[in-house]
């Protein structure tokens, strides 16, 4: 076999999966690890590569890094009584906040990896496999042997409205500053990244770090209040940052009352480095910073009413379509934030986590 059709296989190798190492293209190729050396610097030389882990020239795709998990959603077949059995349909699909972000990203056509960690069991080749079908590149994730998946319980009420959550998601305490390091190239492609608060705070810490030195826009989504104490102090670099009120409470310590104490607030997070918030209302729509058009500040927006399925994957899915628009619109967080609600809308009005019907043109349609 001649010199080229070696390397073109190696090079073939490389596109399935970017974080191979030398010693399996060794193996896989039959050839010895200063062979594979050689043949990879000729292929960094003629740009068909970029460099370690081999990143690949092409569309800069959005980077995902965060919580993805086998959700289960409970719901009450009547009233919802305290302290006794209560009949229920019950439901699993795919989720975690990163996971459902990047899912809905990838459903509107845009490029997107995904960064998280997974166990070897039966949800995590569920979650690989279908990552797979609908064009999300898990090939940089974490998969720890011995380990179980996370996991996320909603318990509904029979009005779909969430009464009640339970996280399993240890396993993002292994997303450290070391893994992240070892992804280096794979984020420095980035055309924007996106993670949520499952994360360390030193991970954090070193997203933003990251993101003020590349200059690759970086946008946090919180997942609760007690994960806000993840947040580091510093947050220069934070090109959004998008939570809710009682998230908003929690970075600032104190209870806020109304529109005004809110808009104050987020003046506070933005004086310790955040350029933009976004602080979410579920039913009541959205509040953005804009300094530009109010005299407080920030505006409000209105969500569209719709008659509610299910809530699960609402927030997620308006933080997907902020963050797709904000990558065609870098400027318009107005736009953005419309985006957001008419796919939180559409994702309401369907039973599942990721509205399925999900297309560019879908969203186009509502927003219209």
């Amino acid at each position: 076999m001649t010199d080229v059709s070696k390397k073109d296989q190696l090079f073939q190798l490389i596109q399935a999966n970017p974080f191979i190492s030398q010693q399996e293209l060794a193996g896989q190729l039959q050839l010895s690890r200063s062979a594979v050396a050689g043949y990879i610097a000729g292929l960094i030389r003629e740009r068909r590569i970029l460099g370690r882990a081999y990143v690949l020239p092409g569309e800069n795709p959005v980077v995902c890094i965060g919580g993805a998990n086998m959700d289960r959603k409970v719901r009450t077949l009547g009233a919802l009584q305290m302290g006794t059995s209560n009949p229920v349909s019950q439901h699993e699909s795919l989720g975690g906040v990163a996971r459902n972000i990047a899912e809905n990203l990838a459903r509107l056509g845009a490029p997107v990896s995904l960064l998280t960690a997974l166990g070897d069991d039966a949800a995590a080749q569920a979650m690989l496999a279908q990552a797979e079908s609908v064009g999300m590149d898990m090939r940089g994730s974490l998969q720890l042997a011995g380990s179980a998946s996370g996991s996320y319980t909603a318990v509904l009420d029979d009005l779909g409205e969430m009464v009640l959550a339970l996280s399993h998601m240890q396993l993002c305490d292994e997303l450290t500053p070391q893994f992240l390091a070892s992804r280096q190239p794979q984020r420095a492609a980035a055309a924007m990244t996106i993670a949520d608060l499952n994360l360390p705070e030193a991970s954090i810490r070193l997203l933003l770090q990251d993101a003020a030195r590349d200059a690759v826009p970086l946008v946090l989504v919180a997942v609760s209040q007690p994960k806000m104490a993840r947040l580091p102090a510093d947050l220069h670099g934070l090109r959004l940052l998008i939570l809710n009120q009682g998230e908003l409470e929690a970075r600032v310590g104190k209870t806020l009352e109304n529109e005004e104490q809110i808009a104050e607030a987020c003046r506070v997070v933005q004086q310790q480095g955040a350029q933009d918030l976004i602080v979410t209302f579920g039913g009541d729509g959205v509040l953005y910073t804009s300094p530009n058009t109010s005299p407080l500040g920030v505006q409000r927006l209105a969500a569209p009413k719709v008659a509610v399925v299910d809530v699960t994957g609402a927030g997620d899915a308006f933080s997907a379509a902020v963050c797709w628009s904000l990558s065609r619109e870098p400027g318009d967080l107005a736009l953005a934030c419309r985006h957001g609600l008419t796919l939180a809308a559409m994702t309401i009005q369907s039973a599942a986590t990721v509205c399925t019907d999900l297309t560019p043109a879908s969203l186009a349609e509502l927003l219209a």
